[in-house]
């Protein structure tokens, strides 16, 4: 929302984080594809091109928005356990993306060297390495991890597609369109597909990750 006793529209103490803070706003409250630097500065109350001597043009304004979101990521605490630090980092960026769902799907698909970011692959590589991991394997550990966390958040988020839901009518409909669709090998798990839990569904797919890597650290030790 615009900013009270600004004066004139152009005013010149602006920062830009004020600028950053409207803009992570406007995207939780109208999507990320509201983004648009004369949306963010009627936010704020100035006129658009006062925004230029803070971010340079809206992919720098994005890149900020990236930036500030992950910024807000707080990294858990070690438990001792290499298998229970990596769960406990994912689910603190599961959580961490639920706390800003519309800005999420941006922060979670757009490339970024945000320093919040480099330090939770830092500490994702270290609990890997200080279990004894390859530095080759720490690092494709890593990425399938990240690609196990990023997907699953964007099916819950709903930004990538998913044959279940939550709904009760919508799940019976699709229980029913799997069901008679003449296919070998769907109608058999009809009820499991057209039903949701992400809970479940995020600590399975994790789980997996985990136990390749533990597998793959054993046949290597």
């Amino acid at each position: 929302m615009a900013r009270e006793g600004t004066g004139r529209r152009g005013r010149r103490d602006l920062t830009r984080s004020e600028i950053l803070e409207a803009a992570v706003e406007l995207a939780e409250r109208d999507g990320a594809e509201a983004l648009s630097m004369r949306r963010v500065a009627a936010a704020v109350g100035v006129e658009a091109m006062s925004l230029y001597n803070h971010v340079r043009d809206k992919e720098a304004l994005i890149d900020g928005v990236v930036d500030t979101v992950l910024g807000r990521l707080e990294l858990p605490a070690s438990r001792g356990a290499w298998r229970d630090d990596a769960r406990a980092l994912a689910d603190a960026f599961r959580a961490h993306a639920h706390r800003y769902p519309r800005t999420a799907p941006l922060v979670l698909t757009r490339q970024s060297y945000s320093p919040a970011l480099l330090a939770a692959a830092d500490g994702a590589v270290g609990i890997l390495l200080e279990a004894g991991f390859t530095p080759a394997d720490a690092v494709r550990g890593f990425r399938s991890l990240l690609a196990t966390v990023v997907g699953s958040l964007l099916r819950e988020l709903g930004a990538s597609p998913t044959l279940g839901g939550d709904d009760p009518r919508s799940r019976a409909l699709r229980d029913a369109v799997v069901t008679t669709s003449g296919l070998p090998h769907l109608p058999e798990v009809a009820g499991e597909l057209a039903a949701l839990d992400h809970d479940a569904d995020f600590a399975f797919a994790v789980d997996l990750v985990l136990d390749a890597l533990a597998a793959r650290l054993a046949n290597v030790s």
